[in-house]
C-alpha cells in the first residue's frame, strides 16, 4: 500500500530555513513523480516542487525557485523539501504526493490530481 507521511514542520523565523522530509513506504520512488504541495488558509493548493527518477527531471515553482531545493534519499526511501530564506507567504500546510504520471513533474502535472497523499505538515514563518 502506497504511504506518504510528511514530517518536519513547525515555526521558522523570516529568512531562515527549514527541511521537510516524506517518508515513503509500499513503492519505489523511483518509478514515481514525487512533489511537493502547499495550502495557506483561504487559498488554494499550490505546486511547489517535483523531482522523479532521482534528478532526471526537477520542477520548482516560480515563487520558491532558488530558496527551495528537493532531494531524494533513496536509500531512505525518503524525499526532501529543504526550505531556505523563508517568508511569510511560505506559511502553509504543506503535502507530499505521488503520481505513477512520470510527466505530472511539470506546470501541467501540478494542475492534474495526484493519485497519492500525506497528511500534511504545517510550516509557520514569523514575520
Amino acid at each position: 500500500e502506497v504511504q506518504l507521511v510528511e514530517s518536519g514542520g513547525g515555526f521558522v523565523q523570516d529568512g531562515g530555513s527549514l527541511r521537510l522530509s516524506c517518508a515513503a513506504s509500499g513503492f519505489t520512488l523511483d518509478d514515481y513523480v514525487i512533489a511537493w504541495f502547499r495550502q495557506a488558509p483561504g487559498k488554494e493548493r499550490e505546486g511547489v516542487a517535483c523531482i522523479y527518477n532521482g534528478d532526471e527531471t526537477l520542477f520548482y515553482a516560480d515563487d520558491v525557485r532558488g530558496r527551495f531545493t528537493i532531494s531524494v534519499d533513496r536509500a531512505k526511501n525518503t524525499v526532501y523539501l529543504q526550505m531556505y530564506s523563508v517568508k511569510p507567504e511560505d506559511t502553509a500546510d504543506y503535502y507530499c504526493a505521488a503520481d505513477v504520471t512520470r510527466y505530472y513533474c511539470s506546470p501541467y502535472g501540478f494542475t492534474q490530481e495526484y493519485g497519492y497523499w500525506g497528511q500534511g505538515t504545517q510550516v509557520t514563518v514569523s514575520s
